[in-house]
């Protein structure tokens, strides 16, 4: 394995140069800590035929950044990687793609491995109308071959049987210099899948190391591409949006989207304002796009739901956000107890990041909020519905039902402990002469 820079393709040989000790040092520590089952799965591969590394863990080794995910290329058919693992799932075995299986008593492992291939064009903007599966000899002509229908550079590079890298395109250097470049015409790369307009904006996230420079041919491309989400599902635009506003550069990756026209094609008929900071959650930060449209929480949930197809529960706390807008926060111990009550932990946070972002200063907020840290409320009510009717003499139904929701609210902000403090509010509560409908229950804000 230390020996992965001795032997190269000829067509690696020209960017060979480029790497530096520490990618190469990155490579090597990565490569000797690839799972026994990673091992395994190359190991069979190979034994009947050819099989590469390819794609993202190639990159993010190369970078020293944890390489989870490990796609590989093969030169056997799907046919062919189903008899050795048959728990293998035939996905998009037309296209040459198989989700390999290893099952144990613990957990299941995946990994995608794609026959080597070319394709004729993409008439529906996301599948190529005719693959062809490669014939292939000995030397590397097949995986450069099929490296070269990728989308950018860094993405385009191939570990070799050997442990060699295997670079025809240039991408270790673009690596180093932090460029990000089509394999090829970017307007043929587009045309073939316009979702790669959104991940070119993903790859432009180096992480640590910043934002990455699209070089010039590619944001022409970008200018270009109108219309590149007619043929793509908003399913997997929303995969992509959410990946772009999760990482560490947002901020900056966004602002270039505005800038190229983008988020024109994703949310139609809605301006995104980015606000001066924003936040590493995807959720947060969609909100925060919309803090100043003037509509209101079912709307926007229902754009959203139509452009990016998210789930319901993201689209419920988007709206619960964009519901906190124009929040006149309550600094009162009975406010803070209700809301530690009735908003879960990771939903307070959300609201918080959001209106901290949006502008609001929540010093105050947060240090009152400390004083109910160490308190042990009672949360479920303490008196039941059979007892309070017996106290009252009320029926069971409405007014006996927002009684006790009443009286459950009461007790949170008022950290009651017991069945006799709740009884005996009854007498400091208007409950016989008001209208049951204008009684406040357990909610906040």
């Amino acid at each position: 394995m230390d020996e992965i820079l001795n032997r190269r393709s000829d067509v690696c040989e020209a960017s060979a140069h480029i790497m530096t000790d520490a990618m190469h040092d990155d490579l090597v520590k990565a490569l000797r800590q690839i799972s026994d089952d990673d091992r395994y799965v190359l190991g069979e591969l190979r034994k009947k035929g050819s099989a590469w590394i390819v794609g993202g863990w190639v990159r993010d080794s190369l970078m020293g950044m944890s390489a989870e995910d490990m796609d590989i290329a093969t030169t056997l058919k799907p046919e062919d990687i189903k008899s050795i693992f048959p728990r293998s799932i035939m996905v998009g075995a037309s296209f040459g793609t198989v989700i390999v299986r290893i099952e144990d008593e613990d957990n299941t492992s995946e990994w995608q491995v794609t026959t080597l291939r070319s394709e004729e064009d993409y008439l529906d903007g996301r599948r190529p109308e005719k693959v062809s599966f490669l014939e292939v000899g000995e030397d590397d002509k097949g995986i450069i071959e099929d490296l070269s229908r990728r989308d950018f550079t860094i993405n385009s590079m191939a570990i070799g049987i050997d442990e060699s890298l295997i670079d025809p395109y240039d991408g270790l250097n673009d690596l180093s210099t932090g460029t990000l470049r089509t394999v090829g015409s970017a307007d043929r790369r587009f045309n073939e899948d316009g979702l790669r307009v959104l991940r070119a904006f993903r790859f432009l996230d180096a992480g640590e190391a910043g934002v990455r420079e699209m070089d010039e041919a590619l944001e022409r491309g970008i200018i270009r591409a109108e219309g590149f989400l007619s043929g793509v599902s908003r399913e997997r635009v929303g995969v992509e949006i959410s990946k772009i506003f999760s990482g560490e550069n947002v901020h900056e990756i966004a602002l270039k989207m505005a800038s190229l026209g983008v988020f024109d094609q994703v949310f139609e008929d809605y301006d995104v304002d980015i606000p001066p900071q924003l936040s590493n959650n995807h959720l947060v930060n969609l909100a925060l796009f919309f803090r100043n449209e003037d509509i209101s929480a079912d709307s926007l949930s229902d754009m959203l739901k139509e452009s990016l197809v998210l789930s319901k529960n993201s689209l419920s706390e988007i709206s619960i956000m964009h519901g906190c807008r124009n929040i006149e926060l309550d600094c009162s111990i009975e406010s803070l107890r209700r809301f530690k009550v009735v908003v879960p932990e990771t939903r307070r946070e959300m609201i918080m990041e959001y209106l901290e972002k949006s502008g609001v200063d929540l010093f105050d907020f947060r240090e009152a909020m400390e004083q109910t840290d160490n308190e042990e409320l009672i949360i479920p009510p303490i008196i039941s519905g059979d007892r309070l009717a017996e106290v009252t003499g009320l029926v069971p139904g409405p007014r006996l039902g927002k009684l006790k929701g009443w009286l459950h609210r009461k007790q949170i902000e008022g950290a009651l402990r017991t069945d006799a403090d709740l009884i005996a509010l009854l007498s400091e509560l208007n409950w016989k002469q008001s209208n049951h409908e204008d009684w406040d229950v357990l909610q906040w804000p």
